[in-house]
């Protein structure tokens, strides 16, 4: 299968340029690589001209195109027509030396994936392998053979009865599910792919391009094209297909800005899985929306990053009010 890589950056010279030594060492190397740079000087630009690199197209986009969201709609408009799969990357992830071979092979495995993720690395939680027969504690969650000990918002969840019914990487009918996956080396079926590790066919990205909703940093911009894609067929992630994510802090919105969007995207997101939810499904979303708020004014008081806390609080007391008056239109 011929496949093309998408990668969009902003304000990040140096981080794509790990990620694009990382792209140079593949078993399996891409038919074409695009970079859609939407910085606001020419350093990505000079960066990149004087770095070496088989299949390179490098796009400078002004304004109009900047974003996420926007920037990954121009690259598709620029993958070529031979192409079978289009690969998405963020400019700050690095890839395993067969993290491509592993992707591709799991269309070749499943002809009917519509969309295969790939498995960060260097995820938060740590997993451990376990009896089949083991009985997890209710800090603890037990999936396929192996557990994880829970966080404080996901006790508090399951104190309260809010916790996700689904497996990871489905969406309950009230959202707030669960994206880690164990890493047994399986492929599991999903229905939300994570954005620095999505790839989807290409006919189904020239039929259901991403969200025009999203602007600027995009945030769920990736939740909402796999949801969408995923009520027309199967997609899978598969956790041979490794990468680290180190999120860059450059190029980030502030915390009151990131607040405001976990609410609203959050919103709009699980609308798009749920458009008409029952009064129980509703009920349960705004009572996590409004725990995990309630959790971050508490890391105010507790733990680094005291001011980015209150800021991210305050930014998602003011989201989930501002649906009052304007909820977001699809």
């Amino acid at each position: 299968m011929k496949f093309s890589v998408v990668v969009c950056t902003y304000m990040r010279p140096n981080d794509i340029l790990k990620m694009l030594d990382s792209i140079k060492i593949q078993t399996l190397y891409p038919d074409e690589i695009i970079i859609v740079d939407a910085s606001l000087n020419m350093e990505t630009k000079k960066a990149i001209e004087q770095f070496t690199i088989n299949n390179l197209k490098y796009y400078f986009v002004d304004v109009e195109s900047r974003g996420s969201a926007r920037q990954r709609n121009f690259g598709i408009n620029k993958v070529s027509d031979n192409i079978d799969v289009v690969c998405f990357l963020d400019d700050d992830v690095i890839l395993t030396e067969n993290y491509f071979k592993e992707l591709i092979k799991t269309y070749e495995n499943f002809p009917n994936a519509l969309g295969v993720g790939g498995y960060i690395v260097n995820d938060t939680l740590i997993w451990e392998k376990v009896d089949k027969d083991y009985k997890p504690k209710l800090s603890e969650y037990f999936f396929d053979d192996w557990k994880i000990n829970e966080n404080t918002r996901n006790v508090y969840r399951k104190y309260l009865g809010l916790s996700s019914d689904m497996p990871p990487a489905f969406m309950p009918s009230f959202s707030h599910g669960r994206s880690s996956l164990p890493p047994s080396g399986k492929i599991y079926p999903a229905e939300q792919l994570i954005g620095c590790t999505c790839s989807f066919k290409k006919d189904q990205l020239l039929i259901q391009k991403f969200d025009g909703y999203f602007v600027g940093y995009s945030l769920y911009e990736d939740a909402a094209l796999s949801l969408k894609i995923s009520k027309k067929g199967n997609i899978y992630i598969n956790t041979k297909a490794k990468l680290y994510h180190y999120h860059a802090p450059s190029g980030r919105p502030n915390q009151y800005n990131y607040g405001k969007m976990v609410v609203r995207n959050g919103w709009y997101v699980w609308r798009i899985k749920n458009p008409k939810p029952a009064f129980k499904d509703r009920l349960k979303w705004h009572a996590i929306t409004i725990l995990l708020t309630l959790i971050r004014f508490s890391n105010t008081f507790t733990g680094a990053g005291r001011k980015e806390a209150f800021t991210e609080a305050l930014g998602r007391t003011v989201g989930w009010w501002s649906l009052i008056f304007s909820k977001p239109r699809r």
